[in-house]
């Protein structure tokens, strides 16, 4: 980077950290009987925006146990800080150069008392834009997908995802881009910052998949074929698993039914009538704009699969599920 970007980024930070202290974060008592003593902060941001960069500069804050409408990815850019997760109802520690992505309504409360000064890097997205825009990004690893699209049918599902990454990843890169732009907020800002944020999620998305692969023991070779297909639903044909996997077509087609059961074909149909039920359930996508994400060439073969496998039109049988 250069002495200038490097100017500029001091210079963003320090101005975001000013104003961080004036986001209308104000807590609201939520009313409904399963969150009794919960509360909630809304969407802190203008009106015309679907995506708000901020910046917490300093030694010491303690946040009450909360809910928030809105995506948030945390970064810790300088020192370490904590989050109180409901999930494992303990501390969380984010050390520097790590991310913490938080569903809307997911309990959290930010945490950081430090001799040295912490800088926190926070990116926040409009819960219904990030349906709207950015859901086809993450479409691609089965458990993010689900960890994004969850809040729609499960509001208090408590997940969390903790990663780790060096200084120099382009994730760091790609935030750092952001809260230089959000700094200095023009007309066309939201344009940028939009596109920004379809670079940072495929990253993230990226960054996820390897790091997930690393914790686990490798599965079964039959297994990785079924993730993959589970992932590449909407794309995935047999020869492209047999250039995946090294086996040649006619191997893989007689190993999937001797050990799942099922055809190539049947797998796919599954994995995509599986996604189906989620985008109809959680998003406002309509029956053509869900075909194309499945990978259907148009909506009347979506249609006849779906009526073929549920026994009922995508909308009806959205109502059975």
């Amino acid at each position: 980077m250069t002495g200038n970007h490097w100017k500029l980024l001091n210079m963003a930070i320090e101005k975001l950290g000013v104003e961080f202290s004036a986001l209308d974060l104000t807590f609201h008592d939520m009313t409904d009987g399963k969150t009794t003593g919960d509360v909630t902060s809304y969407w802190p941001g203008a009106e015309n925006e679907d995506v708000l960069v901020c910046v917490f500069k300093g030694t010491h804050i303690e946040e009450p146990f909360h809910r928030q409408d809105f995506f948030f990815i945390n970064y810790a850019y300088r020192n370490s800080y904590q989050a109180l997760s409901a999930k494992f109802n303990n501390t969380v520690t984010i050390h520097e150069d790590e991310c913490y992505i938080g569903q809307p309504y997911s309990g959290y409360a930010l945490r950081c008392d430090s001799a040295e000064e912490t800088v926190i890097v926070g990116v926040l997205i409009r819960k219904d834009a990030f349906f709207r825009e950015y859901l086809s990004l993450v479409y691609t690893d089965t458990e993010l997908f689900r960890f994004f699209i969850e809040p729609q049918t499960n509001r208090f599902s408590e997940e969390f995802i903790h990663l780790t990454m060096t200084k120099d990843h382009a994730i760091r890169v790609v935030l750092e881009l952001m809260v230089i732009e959000y700094a200095d907020r023009r007309e066309d800002t939201q344009q940028i910052l939009k596109a920004l944020l379809q670079a940072l999620l495929l990253q993230i998305t990226r960054h996820y998949r390897i790091s997930r692969t690393a914790d686990k023991p490798p599965n079964s070779l039959v297994a990785q074929i079924v993730r993959y297909i589970g992932d590449h639903s909407d794309t995935v044909t047999l020869d492209e698993l047999s250039e995946q996997f090294s086996y040649h077509p006619n191997y893989l087609s007689a190993l999937l039914p001797r050990e799942t059961g099922k055809k190539f074909t049947d797998l796919l149909l599954e994995k995509r009538m599986e996604r189906a039920i989620l985008l109809l359930r959680n998003t406002s996508l309509s029956i053509e704009e869900i075909a194309a994400m499945l990978g259907y060439s148009n909506h009347s073969n979506f249609y006849k699969a779906f009526k073929e496998y549920y026994g009922a039109s995508p909308r009806k049988g959205l109502k059975q599920k």
